[in-house]
């Protein structure tokens, strides 16, 4: 992404680039609740027009069968640095979402009060909430449409964001995997050979190294383990010599994590500037996959189109049946 100057000063806003691709990964989950939705009232219209003609016992069977889905090949919602909610929290974060705000700060607490005084479970709780919040102010928000939903969770996200400390590198390529993910669960409508991912929601140690970004994977047949394996190397000095050495300890780090972890695919990302193309080279035959991003990392803010498709395509093949 180009910085846009005006007047010689810089104004661009990579924040909203990297929430709106974010935003974009929750559309398949976003799909799957109108799927439910269809199934539930027998109605093959838009989720927006399903919930404005449902009363509260069609909206509270529809949230419910969100809720209580037991297929494991359900999409993912995500926080604001791509980490991945638990499926009912995700199912209370969407369904809150588009109808109030601050589901965590504001309604959380309010919800606790209820199972306090009437002795009832969370789940009910909450669901019972939903209902009566999407079916009072409906006709207040007007529409469910994605395109609205979409401004929503980006503004959400940018809180949740805001709220949590951590890698801002880490979390963009998290971010990008994540969508990756998502882009074949939107086509397919499952995650291929394999169970649904659990993607990891901070670094992993592995012996004497840090993977930066991981997701385990679990064959549907026959149960083998692999993983997705995403080491991170930095530098704001250029390459020159230097690359030789930073090469040198990333080979040494996929050798000793192979040793480590059966059926591992590693991927390695370098934002460096003016890395040697010999010592890309020779990490490209040890790694089965590499992303160099020649800047300062003071200035990476995600994966580009081109660099996304080309995540995208690789994970779509090790997915696939």
């Amino acid at each position: 992404m180009k910085d846009i100057l005006v007047h010689q000063v810089n104004v661009s806003h990579y924040r909203l680039v990297e929430l709106a691709n974010l935003a974009d990964q929750a559309k398949p989950f976003y799909c799957w609740v109108e799927k439910m939705a269809k199934q539930v009232s027998g109605h093959n219209k838009s989720l927006s027009e399903i919930l404005f003609a449902s009363n509260k016992l069609q909206i509270k069977k529809i949230i419910a069968s969100c809720y209580l889905n037991e297929l494991d090949e359900k999409p993912l919602l995500f926080d604001g640095v791509g980490r991945v909610y638990e499926h009912t929290k995700a199912c209370f974060y969407f369904f809150a979402w588009i109808i109030r705000d601050a589901p965590t700060q504001r309604l959380s607490p309010l919800i606790t009060r209820m199972q306090k005084l009437s002795d009832i479970k969370k789940i009910i709780a909450e669901t019972d909430t939903l209902v009566e919040l999407i079916y009072q102010y409906r006709s207040v928000v007007k529409t469910f449409d994605w395109q609205a939903i979409r401004e929503v969770i980006i503004d959400r996200l940018e809180g949740s964001r805001r709220s949590i400390s951590g890698n801002k590198i880490e979390s963009s390529i998290r971010t990008s995997l994540v969508a990756a993910i998502q882009h074949y669960y939107s086509i397919y409508g499952n995650y291929g050979k394999f169970k649904k991912p659990e993607i990891a929601n901070k670094q992993a140690k592995i012996g004497k190294h840090t993977v930066d970004v991981s997701i385990a994977l679990t064959n549907k047949e026959t149960l083998i383990k692999e993983s997705i394996l995403i080491p991170v190397k930095t530098r704001e000095t250029e390459g020159g010599g230097h690359s030789h050495l930073f090469t040198r300890d990333i080979i040494s780090a996929i050798t000793d994590i192979k040793k480590e972890v059966e059926n591992s695919h590693i991927i390695v990302v370098i934002i460096a500037e003016n890395w040697s193309p010999e010592e890309l080279n020779t990490i490209d035959v040890i790694a089965e996959f590499i992303f160099h991003f020649n800047m300062n990392p003071n200035k990476f803010t995600g994966f580009d189109d081109e660099s996304q498709q080309k995540l995208n395509k690789y994970i779509d093949r090790l997915l696939k049946k």
